[in-house]
C-alpha cells in the first residue's frame, strides 16, 4: 500500500475527474505535483540537496528512501520519475509478489529496449526476504530498471548487503513544526477559511501529529466541517482528534533507540532526561521487565562501588514492580531512574572486569601459588600445598600482603577506583595495603 502525501489542489480537468477529485481525500487533493511542493525535506530537494543534485546531473541512481510514516516517500518518487522522464511502477512488498515484480521486469524490459526508462518504486521494500531482495539486483545492475524502496526500518539490518551496495540510502526527515504549518496553511487555502483553532490547538495539533503529515492532513479533515465562529482551545481540540500514539516498535530500531537514549541520559546524571525517555518506552508499551533489566546492567555497568547500594535498589524495584504491576509499579521504576541517575558514577569494576578476561585469556591454564591451595590430603601436602601460608587474620595488620598471581605471572593493576562516591573510600585502603604490601615483601609490589 502506497503512502497518500502532502500536495496543492489538482488543476481542474473533465467534469469526471473533477468530480473524483472532490471526493478523494485531503492528503490526496493536497499532493504535491511538483518537488518544489514537497515540504520539509530540504536536505533532498533543496538547492543543493542529494536529489536535486542528482536530477541536475541527469544521473539518477537506485535509491533506498529510509523515514517514518506520513513524510512524503512515495510522492517524492514519483515525481522523481515524472522530472528524470521515466515511468513509474509502484509495487507493495506487502501485496506483491514475484509475478508481480516479472510482470513489471518484462514491462521495463520492452521499454528499455524502446529507449525509455522504467523507475521500479517498491513500497515497505524490507517486507521482502532476502531471495525477493537479491531477486531485484539483477534488473537494477542491467539497468533494465532504476530501483526507490522505501522503508520505515533501519535499512542496516532490514535490507540485505548485497542491495545496499548497489543503492544510496538517503534519510526522509520527520516533518518539522515548521513544515507541519505550511501543511496546515495549504489546508485552509484549499478551503478558503482558517481552521476552527486557537494558537494553543493549532501547537497542540501539529504535537499530535508526532512529524506526520498525512496524520495532520487526516486531522485537519476532520476539523474541516466544523463552524469557524468557534475556536477550539487543546481540551476541546482533543474531544474532535485523536493524538498519534508514539512511533515505537518492540521488536525494532525504536525498542533499542530509546533504551539507548535511556541509558546514556542516566550514564550523563540528567534525571530529567531519564524520566522523559523512560515515559516513552512505557507509552510505546515496551516490557517493563526489559526496562528493569537494563536498569539492573546499569546499576552495575556504570555505578558499581560508586554507590553499592544501587544495584541493591534496582533489585528492590524490580521485585516492586512485579508485586504491583502497572501501573502502579511503574513508580518504582521511576524512582529507580531518578536514584541511578543522581548517583555517582563509576565504570571501574566493568573496565577491570574486561581487564581481568583479557590477562586470563592470554596465560592461559597457570596454577595458583601454592601457599593459597587447600590440602585437604596427605600427598596435596607433600607437594607443598599450603606450604608457608600467611593467614592474614593472624597479622597484626590484617593483611599478610602475600601474593595472590600464579607463579611467574607479574601482579597487574585491573581496579582502579575512581575518586567519586564510596570508590574514593577504596581507593584509600587500596593505597594502604598497597604500601604495606610493598613493606612487608621488602619494597617490591
Amino acid at each position: 500500500m502506497t503512502e497518500l502525501d502532502l500536495d496543492t489542489p489538482a488543476p481542474s480537468g473533465q467534469a469526471a475527474a473533477s468530480q473524483a477529485n472532490a471526493n478523494a481525500p485531503l492528503a490526496e487533493l493536497l499532493r504535491p505535483k511538483t518537488l518544489t511542493e514537497v515540504v520539509g525535506q530540504e536536505a533532498l530537494l533543496g538547492p543543493k540537496g542529494r536529489l536535486r543534485r542528482m536530477l541536475d546531473t541527469g544521473e539518477l541512481a537506485s535509491i533506498i528512501f529510509w523515514g517514518p510514516p506520513g513524510t512524503g516517500k512515495t510522492t517524492i518518487a514519483r515525481l522523481l520519475a515524472g522530472e528524470a522522464g521515466m515511468v513509474f511502477e509502484p509495487i507493495s512488498a506487502v501485496f506483491d509478489g514475484v509475478a508481480d515484480l516479472r510482470k513489471v521486469f518484462e514491462r521495463a524490459g520492452k521499454r528499455r529496449d524502446a529507449g525509455d526508462r522504467t523507475l521500479l518504486f517498491v513500497d515497505e521494500v524490507h517486507r521482502f526476504n532476502k531471495a525477493q531482495q537479491d531477486g531485484l539486483l539483477p534488473r537494477v545492475e542491467d539497468g533494465t530498471v532504476t530501483l526507490i524502496g522505501a522503508t520505515t526500518e533501519n535499512p542496516s539490518f532490514a535490507l540485505n548487503g548485497a542491495l545496499l551496495s548497489r543503492t544510496q540510502v538517503m534519510l526522509v526527515e520527520r516533518l518539522s513544526a515548521d513544515a507541519l504549518e505550511a501543511l496546515l496553511a495549504r489546508v485552509e487555502t484549499h478551503l478558503g477559511r482558517g481552521l476552527p483553532l486557537d494558537d494553543e490547538a493549532r501547537a497542540a495539533l501539529k504535537a499530535m501529529a508526532d512529524g506526520d503529515g498525512r496524520y495532520l492532513l487526516n486531522m485537519a479533515s476532520a476539523l474541516a466541517g466544523l463552524p469557524a465562529d468557534e475556536a477550539l482551545d487543546p481540551a476541546k481540540l482533543a474531544a474532535v482528534v485523536a493524538g498519534r500514539s508514539p512511533a515505537f516498535d518492540r521488536a525494532g530500531e525504536q525498542h533499542y533507540n530509546l533504551m539507548s537514549a535511556l541509558h546514556k541520559t542516566l550514564r550523563g546524571s540528567d534525571a530529567d532526561a531519564a524520566l522523559y525517555w523512560l515515559a516513552r518506552m512505557f507509552a510505546g508499551g515496551e516490557d517493563p521487565h526489559y526496562i528493569l533489566r537494563r536498569l539492573t546492567r546499569f546499576a552495575s555497568e556504570d555505578i558499581g562501588l560508586a554507590e553499592p547500594e544501587a544495584l541493591a535498589r534496582a533489585l528492590a524495584a524490580w521485585q516492586a514492580f512485579e508485586r504491583l504491576g502497572s501501573p502502579e509499579g511503574e513508580l518504582a521504576v521511576a524512582n529507580l531512574v531518578i536514584y541511578l541517575a543522581t548517583a555517582p558514577k563509576s565504570n571501574a569494576a566493568y573496565v577491570a572486569m574486561k581487564a581481568a578476561n583479557r590477562a586470563a585469556a592470554a596465560t592461559g591454564s597457570l596454577m595458583p601459588p601454592a601457599h593459597i591451595l587447600n590440602a585437604p590430603t596427605g600427598l596435596m601436602k607433600d607437594l607443598g600445598y599450603g606450604k608457608d601460608y600467611a593467614y592474614d587474620h593472624d597479622d597484626p595488620d590484617g593483611f599478610s600482603g602475600q601474593n595472590g598471581f600464579p607463579d611467574g605471572m607479574q601482579r597487574q593493576r585491573f581496579y582502579s577506583p575512581v575518586e567519586r562516591g564510596y570508590e574514593r573510600e577504596i581507593g584509600k585502603r587500596l593505597a594502604y595495603w598497597d604500601r604495606l604490601r610493598a613493606e612487608k615483601s621488602g619494597g617490591g609490589r
